[in-house]
């Protein structure tokens, strides 16, 4: 999986996403990554389960046994093509060149990475990678404790050509009625590398499924927060703005991600699993992977 010198794939929330962590929870909650690299794999029919897992094994242990700082955390498609995304947040880009030359530099983790590739590679139909960078302003309560969360609902939006101005009205429209919702949360990315046109991304982080039920039971409450004018010119601003758009749910896989401490700590029972045996000769994966 060479992950973390791409990029990510991800979505954009027009709809809004329930959050388990209300906001006075979330003091002290560190933000989103201010870029996340993302990559995708997506699996050959009859590959994906403990095969997939058994070979992303290999980069989990390369990178714990080189005590590599930087962690990456996994999620496996409940919907759509059957695929997985690795992202990596960084602070910076400069974060993220840096990360990758250390990799590149550590000989015995860039062997392994290698190995573990090789293998990885086998069970895999077709891969890409994207580069988001976070948009703060279209985010809503966006610190959420994360180690707690098990999916993501991802929206992706590709805004027409010349029609920024009215997505971004959209965006405003839609945010200031899910202020008036306090359960609901999500964080915004725009595609800086790796999507077509001008591409928005929005991961809604879920702590369980019975969200998603909430989630529809909200949208009463969002009509009434617009009302019949906001709804009509939300209509509007959507049919003009948005060329594409895209819903997907991910779930969070522990045995294909390699967390930091902090999250480890925080929910042992999930975060670290019974270890998946590694493929045969794959010893180990990236920079997040590279």
């Amino acid at each position: 999986m060479n992950r973390i010198t791409c990029g990510v794939l991800g979505a954009l929330l027009l709809c809004g996403g329930l959050g388990q962590a209300i906001a006075e929870e979330m003091a002290g909650t560190p933000p989103p990554p201010k870029v996340l690299a993302v990559f995708r794999e997506f699996l050959k029919p009859g590959k994906g389960g403990s095969s997939h897992e058994k070979a992303e094994s290999a980069f989990v242990q390369a990178f714990s046994r080189a005590k590599w700082p930087t962690h990456y955390l996994t999620a496996t498609s409940v919907t759509g093509k059957p695929r997985a995304l690795f992202l990596v947040g960084y602070d910076s880009f400069e974060a993220w060149e840096k990360d990758n030359l250390a990799t590149q530099k550590n000989a015995a983790l860039s062997a392994a990475l290698d190995r573990a590739s090789l293998a990885d590679g086998e069970l895999l139909s077709e891969t890409d990678g994207s580069m988001l960078v976070y948009d703060e302003e279209g985010s809503l309560r966006g610190p959420v404790d994360i180690p707690h969360m098990r999916y993501f609902e991802i929206y992706l939006y590709r805004v027409r050509p010349g029609h920024g101005h009215e997505w971004d009205e959209l965006v405003k429209l839609v945010k200031s009625a899910y202020e008036k919702i306090p359960d609901t949360h999500w964080a915004m990315y725009h595609a800086a590398y790796g999507q077509e046109g001008s591409t928005y991304v929005v991961f809604v982080p879920l702590k369980s499924a019975a969200e998603i039920d909430k989630g529809f039971e909200q949208d009463k409450q969002f009509g009434e927060a617009l009302g019949a004018d906001g709804l009509k010119k939300l209509s509007e601003l959507e049919s003009s703005s948005v060329e594409f758009s895209q819903r997907n749910l991910f779930q969070f896989s522990p045995s294909m991600s390699y967390p930091p401490d902090a999250w480890v700590k925080a929910d042992p029972e999930f975060w670290k699993p019974k270890a998946a045996k590694p493929a045969a000769k794959a010893e180990e994966k990236p920079a997040a992977k590279q």
